[in-house]
């Protein structure tokens, strides 16, 4: 049933809790997974062009990032027996850019975290977890570590 799992990150300890769940999946379908890393070349657009100066540290510093957290999710995974391959790249948009690789790869299954923002903060960061169940025609399995639960339960 799925055989191609998805796991986007962000290397958050968040996002790395979904790979729980890929390998829990992954094991009982025999499916493999692919961990998707997307860094937003330009996260500052609109905030004025003083900020275009560390934009290259920035892009160097956040690839260093995604290959840390790839590498975590790859070994994780490979430790649970699965077939498992990890993907940077780059994108302004990241629901579009997680899109785009589920159609190019046969995605059968995305398994995300969400953060569980509420509020305020939800309005001005958004959520690409509920943007991506939008953008997406298949199965979206949405996880969350359990202090996050708890600490949405409570600004709710």
């Amino acid at each position: 049933m799925y055989q191609h799992i998805m796991v986007p990150i962000d290397g958050s300890e968040t996002s790395l809790h979904a790979i729980e769940h890929a390998k829990a999946i992954g094991k009982a379908f025999g499916g493999s997974v692919l961990v998707l890393y997307v860094i937003d070349p330009y996260p500052f657009t609109g905030i004025g062009t003083d900020l275009a100066y560390g934009q290259a540290q920035y892009v160097a510093e956040t690839s260093e990032q995604a290959r840390d957290a790839l590498a975590r999710a790859r070994q994780e995974l490979e430790q649970a027996g699965l077939q498992v391959e990890t993907l940077s790249l780059e994108g302004s948009i990241v629901q579009n850019t997680i899109s785009q690789v589920v159609q190019e790869r046969g995605i059968d299954l995305v398994v995300m975290a969400s953060h569980g923002r509420s509020g305020l903060e939800k309005f001005l960061l958004g959520s690409t977890t509920d943007r991506v169940l939008g953008s997406v025609q298949v199965p979206v399995l949405v996880v969350r570590r359990p202090d996050d639960a708890a600490s949405a339960d409570k600004t709710d």
